[in-house]
């Protein structure tokens, strides 16, 4: 199966052409390190390119100070990984092994090189996301959590930083290792968050975690942008990457994790281009670095709580914390989410058993226990052959008396052949019980009420769009999506009723709730909106 980025063990080491070096020699200026000096500490800003002309840079444990990793940047190398891009923040810290001279050009000026230098775009990239990779897959990181299999905070953090790529390592409260026992007395033996040695996170929040890495946009009141992408779904994404290559100033505003629930699939077999499968996660964060090579910025995560139009026709969205942007067009990139069903002792279970996502850490707090997952539609076929891998046994509870008629059939197939999974026709849960994590739910089966045990319950069924920020400003159908097109008396196919204000995606009326759709609709739309822009601006 595809996933994000080269293996970087695998990668040639191949340098800067002696051109690009030049370009870069045009924008930067030298600068040395002693031995022994830092070069970059844990939550500096990656406000600079650094190239090594010569010396030796070598990744710190930013918890021992001593030397992380065998490897280290010498001449011809340069430093950063992917977050360079969305100005990120360094999560290890760097060092002089020796006196090393270096060439750092500013990041704003490195952005516009590569733009001019596709070439160098390209070397660049491929070496950061393959740095990413690497980071990701083997932990490395000045983040840590502890205990997130004891506390539901502490697992929301480390479900949104699992979700949007971000290196960290977690570790168990029971743990006896001795990196576990100094993780723990730094967190008072408390389920916690740790940026640092010396930094505990205090009542730690996805949002607070995001402030330390750079993910969430220092948002000033007064910005102004071209389009303001609300939702980082496959649509929402897709029409980011469109955006930046038109040459418009967009920012992407997503209130969870880039991907939307496309982002929680696992494996999707049936998009164009990827016969051996990719998750959700790996496409997703894919089209997140197409469209930050080209200059969208994203910035999460956030909430876009109301919009408003203004009297020259632009709109000013308010954030969940007050900040407001304003914009010449906004795209309705939204989806929808799952509804929260009104089972009995739900938000007890919240973060503890109930999941609404299957990914690989929902599975880890799962492992080896009996889950359950309620829905019958492409996201639930494919968590239940996803957690099939690991849990006791998956149990499929459907309503109706069949799978949905949406689900594709080569999930049906597989899920109906699979001794792993069981499929419950006509059944429904009414109660959950259990201490501290779901152990057991009651369902409603033809045969009457019956116990099962279940060590995670994922509900995936009842998908509501997300539109009440609109403010009443579009026109909505009955269940609440956004009509466009002819159904809101205009002839361009994603103008929902406002002018100005596009819709795509599953938030859509009558859309096909498909990734390659909303790929497909986040793509053309942008045409309209390059237009619409352009009129707003000649009438300045």
């Amino acid at each position: 199966m595809e996933s994000i980025g080269a293996n970087l063990e695998e990668m040639k080491r191949q340098p800067l052409a002696d051109d690009h070096v030049a370009a870069l020699r045009e924008i930067a200026a030298e600068k040395s390190y002693t031995a022994g000096e830092m070069v970059v500490e844990v939550g500096d800003a990656m406000d600079r390119f650094v190239y090594v002309l010569d010396g030796e840079i070598e990744i710190v444990n930013p918890y021992t100070d001593e030397r992380w990793i065998e490897s280290s940047l010498g001449p011809t190398q340069f430093m950063g990984e992917i977050a360079f891009l969305n100005a990120g923040t360094f999560t290890i810290p760097m060092r002089a092994a020796k006196d090393t001279i270096t060439l750092e050009a500013p990041r704003e000026d490195m952005l516009q090189l590569m733009s001019d230098i596709p070439e160098l775009s390209d070397h660049v990239i491929t070496v950061f996301s393959a740095r990413r990779r690497r980071q990701f897959e083997d932990h490395r990181s000045s983040i840590k959590l502890i205990g997130a299999e004891q506390d539901a905070k502490v697992q929301e953090v480390a479900s949104f930083l699992s979700r949007n790529r971000i290196p960290f390592q977690s570790y168990s409260m029971d743990g006896d290792c001795e990196e576990t026992v100094r993780l723990c007395d730094l967190s008072e033996k408390k389920p916690s968050v740790i940026f640092a040695k010396d930094h505990v996170v205090e009542a730690p929040t996805p949002r607070k975690v995001a402030q330390l890495i750079g993910l969430d946009l220092d948002i000033d009141d007064d910005l102004d942008v071209d389009v303001l992408i609300v939702g980082g779904g496959p649509a929402g994404i897709a029409a980011a990457v469109y955006c930046g290559a038109e040459g418009l100033c967009a920012l992407v505003i997503e209130d969870v994790a880039i991907g939307g629930q496309a982002g929680t699939s696992s494996r999707i077999e049936n998009y164009m281009g990827f016969p051996t499968g990719i998750s959700g996660a790996d496409l997703t964060y894919r089209g997140q670095i197409q469209a930050m090579k080209f200059g969208t910025r994203f910035a999460m995560p956030r909430r876009v709580e109301a919009l408003e139009k203004r009297e020259d026709g632009s709109f000013c969205a308010t954030l969940d914390a007050g900040q407001i942007i304003c914009a010449k067009a906004v795209l309705v990139a939204t989806g929808v989410q799952y509804r929260k069903l009104p089972l009995e002792g739900r938000e007890d279970f919240e973060g503890a058993g109930v999941f609404y996502a299957a990914t690989d850490m929902e599975s880890r707090f799962c492992h080896k226990k009996p889950v359950a997952i309620i829905g019958g539609g492409n996201s639930a076929g494919q968590a239940a052959m996803y957690l099939s891998r690991s849990a006791k046994h998956v149990h499929l509870l459907i309503r109706g008396d069949s799978l949905a008629e949406s689900m594709s059939s080569y999930l049906r197939d597989r899920l109906e052949a699979d001794p792993a999974i069981t499929i419950h026709y006509n059944t429904q849960v009414s109660c959950l019980h259990g201490d501290n994590w779901l152990e057991r739910i009651d369902l409603q089966t033809p045969n009457g009420s019956e116990t099962m045990d279940c060590g995670g319950l994922f509900i995936m069924v009842g998908a509501a769009p997300n539109t009440d920020w609109l403010s009443g400003l579009v026109d909505l159908d009955e269940k609440g999506f956004v009509k466009t097109g002819d159904a809101a008396g205009n002839g361009s196919p994603y103008q929902t009723s406002a002018e100005g204000i596009f819709a795509v995606g599953d938030v859509r009326a009558g859309s096909v709730k498909r990734v390659a759709s909303g790929v497909g609709e986040g793509s053309v739309v942008v045409s309209a909106i390059w237009s619409h822009v352009n009129r707003e601006n000649d009438a300045v």
